[in-house]
């Protein structure tokens, strides 16, 4: 007899701190278990008595530097890697405290959050797992950018980068949810940017905490870090790391194939607008277990 993917949450609550990438602050954050349905939600404790923000596109408020959600005032930023550790450890329900408008950085991956969360461990709830499941293909184009999905009957995410950067030039990765260890070939993956672009930041008083200890710095030539990669492809990695967080706010797992080329946050959330809008192209409902 067929069975349903069930939902599932924290077996415990999880404590991590570490400085915003763009504020310099420190900020604390207490990931909780939450009941069936309430999907997650971010709650801004040093704001007492304002509404929980909850992980959905449409409250998306920011992407130009990162994705930033919003509602009635109050803001939490820099969720990308958080999400893309739900993601790939299949929790779909839980509660973030936090203390500052901006979550910490960690390492610039999701390693941190993704081993803090696995040692915490899961449960299972009774209620069903929802997915999204696409019946037909979508595709957003931004001249040579684009975003596209197709059914399949699990779920894959292929991205592909394109840099006229010699030490990073042409990558392309596929994540296979039901074949690939997230937290072994993805979580680990951290955020790149070019020294030129750093100090520009500066210049607007943004990428306050960024260092070589939570990105990958590229020069001219050479890789800043001690150390060097942590893959080979660390930098399509990544943007596999971030497009996951991205698409987590559909609010429900896919049951499709993305395939992104030279996409961002911000091409991502227009193709989620589109997506939505294309309500023909999909349906939502419970998935049997093979």
């Amino acid at each position: 007899m067929n069975k349903y993917y069930k939902q599932k949450t924290l077996a415990q609550n999880v404590a991590l701190s570490g400085i915003g990438v763009h504020s310099g602050k420190k900020t604390n954050i207490t990931i909780k278990p939450a009941r069936e349905n309430h999907g997650i939600k971010f709650r801004r404790i040093d704001l007492p008595g304002t509404q929980d923000i909850q992980a959905l596109f449409k409250l998306v408020v920011d992407t130009s530097l990162a994705t930033v959600l919003g509602t009635n005032g109050a803001i939490v930023s820099t969720i990308e890697h958080l999400m893309a550790s739900f993601v790939g450890l299949g929790i779909d329900n839980a509660l973030v405290e936090v203390d500052d408008y901006e979550m910490p950085i960690m390492d610039g991956s999701a390693r941190d959050f993704t081993r803090a969360l696995t040692a915490a461990g899961t449960i299972k709830q009774d209620a069903p797992k929802h997915f999204i499941i696409v019946k037909k293909p979508i595709l957003v184009q931004d001249q040579d950018k684009s975003v596209m999905v197709l059914p399949e009957p699990c779920f894959k995410i292929t991205c592909s980068i394109d840099f006229s950067h010699p030490l990073i030039g042409k990558q392309e990765i596929t994540y296979d949810r039901a074949k690939n260890n997230f937290e072994q070939e993805v979580s680990q993956a951290r955020t790149f940017g070019f020294i030129q672009d750093h100090e520009l930041l500066k210049k607007f008083n943004l990428g306050k905490g960024a260092s070589l200890d939570n990105a990958i710095v590229i020069d001219k030539d050479r890789i800043l870090n001690e150390g060097g990669l942590r893959y080979p492809d660390e930098f399509v990695r990544h943007k596999l790391l971030d497009s996951l967080g991205d698409f987590s706010l559909l609010g429900m797992p896919i049951q499709g194939h993305i395939i992104t080329n030279k996409s961002g946050h911000t091409l991502n959330h227009l193709f989620i607008k589109n997506f939505l809008e294309k309500k023909d192209s999909w349906e939502t409902g419970p998935a049997r277990m093979e």
